[in-house]
């Protein structure tokens, strides 16, 4: 075997005497083979459900085939898209491949009246950019295509110009990249990097809000692009004028080009979308399957995919009939994933952690500063509002503090939010924000 490649043709190969062809042809056609790094075998995977499913239900079998080939155990590792583009020195935010991927172009978006104006905006940005709409902001809910639509314009722009610069974040990567460059000294190589974009996409730009630095950076870069005519494109969650922790200055600038907002798909676009979908995946779904799915999962884009990935698991995986004892099978599990989001302590503590700027071993210690006591005090009343915690199983999250110091905190948290109307946005936003990272 010459290379990590050769490796991985030789585990497939070895995958084939436990697994179906169909199995192997349809989770495991985006894997690449990227490095063996000791005894760790690194694969990269763009298709987060197929990378999800693969290490749920696969990795014994790569670790054996890994076994048999080496007589030695191995550790497997898969990246999506921002861990292989941080393994090669990249920025995590960059994601190049998915600029020019198939998947997330105008053609596979579905359109209708919910998201019409958002798609007719999206094109002409990506036809004409920094000419119509700049900046161009589209909000709405989790789940209804944004991040699709932030892709296809770059993918137009990407094909149009090979040569342009288009740089993708996340509104939170965003302040974590912004706080270790500064902290390190980096600023002008952070500065450089946003401010000499052509085209500068924002996912979940909400999250900016109520960082003071981070907002005071933002809005100079913001500055830096647009008057460079340079285009940028922000997804949020809300329209600018509800982000009630938002910078005024960046209020106004979001305000200046379009707001186009999505809203959940009627009847005849879920049905579009879910017919799409299955013929993308190579499904073959009778109309009346197609069409109870529309009926029962109204929710959002993501629901109706997810559903039809997870119709299409259970029949190469289990070999079950697409019938409607399946897809209710399929669409009872999609909703309860959905519906009984319960954020995890430590999720709730790296977003307060972040949002304070603070270290977590501050915020679960006994340390007395003003910031660590207040964001101790919400994250205690975060974790008992957003998850089934006790005040004793709180307490142990907190350097096993008793569950009287864990009351005391959240009754805190309660008086100061019915006292003070800000701050009871803030702990607002935070929750909304934990919230928007399911």
């Amino acid at each position: 075997m010459n290379s990590v490649a050769d490796v991985w043709d030789n585990v497939l190969k070895e995958l084939k005497s436990e697994l179906s062809e169909t199995t192997i042809a349809t989770w495991f056609d985006e894997l690449e083979a990227v490095e063996i790094q000791g005894n760790t075998f690194i694969l990269h995977c763009s298709n987060d459900f197929k990378k999800g499913y693969i290490e749920s239900l696969f990795m014994k079998n790569i670790k054996a085939a890994l076994h048999d080939i080496f007589s030695m155990d191995f550790e497997v590792k898969i990246l999506d898209d921002p861990g292989f583009a941080e393994f090669n020195g990249e920025s995590a935010g960059r994601q190049s491949d998915r600029f020019t991927s198939a998947e997330f172009t105008f053609e596979t978006f579905v359109v209708g009246p919910s998201n019409k104006l958002a798609y007719a905006a999206s094109v002409s940005v990506a036809e004409h950019p920094a000419k119509n709409y700049n900046p161009l902001l589209i909000y709405g809910d989790s789940g209804l295509g944004k991040t699709h639509l932030l892709y296809a314009i770059a993918n137009v722009i990407r094909r149009n110009d090979p040569r342009a610069k288009i740089v993708y974040i996340k509104g939170d990567d965003f302040i974590n990249e912004f706080i270790e460059l500064i902290r390190a000294g980096r600023g002008n190589e952070f500065r450089a990097k946003y401010r000499e974009a052509d085209l500068l996409l924002v996912d979940d730009v909400q999250f900016v809000a109520g960082k003071e630095q981070v907002q005071n950076e933002f809005f100079h870069t913001f500055n830096t692009l647009y008057e460079s005519g340079k285009q940028i494109v922000l997804t949020s969650d809300r329209p600018p004028s509800e982000m009630t922790l938002l910078d005024d200055r960046l209020r106004t600038r979001f305000e200046w080009g379009l707001l186009a907002d999505v809203t959940p798909p009627d009847f005849e676009t879920r049905l579009a979308i879910i017919k799409n979908k299955a013929a993308l995946l190579g499904m073959d779904l009778p109309d009346r399957i197609a069409n109870y799915i529309a009926q029962n999962v109204t929710a959002n884009v993501r629901q109706l995919e997810g559903t039809i990935n997870k119709i299409l698991a259970y029949k190469d995986l289990l070999g079950s009939d697409t019938d409607e004892e399946t897809v209710t099978r399929a669409i009872q599990d999609m909703l309860r994933r959905s519906n009984e989001y319960v954020p995890t302590p430590e999720t709730i503590l790296d977003y307060i952690c972040r949002f304070y700027g603070l270290e977590e071993s501050v915020i679960r210690g006994q340390q007395r500063i003003r910031d660590a006591v207040q964001a101790r005090q919400i994250a205690m009343y975060l974790i008992r509002s957003m998850t089934n915690l006790s005040l004793d199983e709180i307490g142990k999250v907190f350097d096993n503090r008793d569950h009287s110091t864990v009351l005391y905190s959240i009754q805190q948290i309660e008086k100061k939010m019915k006292k003070d109307a800000s701050f009871a946005e803030t702990v607002k936003e935070i929750k909304t924000n934990i919230n928007s990272k399911r």
